[in-house]
């Protein structure tokens, strides 16, 4: 799937596989990956800013933990966050209805066919 698939979705996609718990950003692209069967492909370059921004706009919390020798970010969802996938689950909802009205039209109610 083209990079492009995801513009302006990326923030609910986040969002949503964070929903379950905390995952660091690398667990975060595997979930994504995971989630849509392989068909979306994240880089570090495109998540680790989005977390950033959403931490920054408070739909995020972040702490460092330690596993083994290793230090990482774990990323949570806040109140506001939960609050805003929801808005972005009934925008998708409305958007793939809309798109899809126009892509597979059934019968046009008060026509003849």
């Amino acid at each position: 799937m083209k990079a492009d698939a995801v513009r302006g979705h990326l923030d609910g996609l986040l969002l949503a596989v964070l929903e379950p718990g905390p995952l660091h950003g690398y667990a975060v692209i595997a979930a994504v990956q995971r989630r849509s069967g392989g068909a979306l492909e994240l880089r570090t370059g495109t998540i680790y800013p989005a977390l950033n921004r959403l931490e920054r706009l408070g739909l995020l919390s972040s702490a460092w933990e330690s596993s083994g020798e290793r230090r990482r970010r774990c990323y949570a969802l806040t109140d506001a966050g939960r609050a805003t996938l929801a808005g972005e689950r009934a925008a998708w909802a409305e958007f793939t209805e809309a798109i899809g009205s126009v892509l597979n039209p059934g019968p046009t109610p008060g026509l003849a066919t």
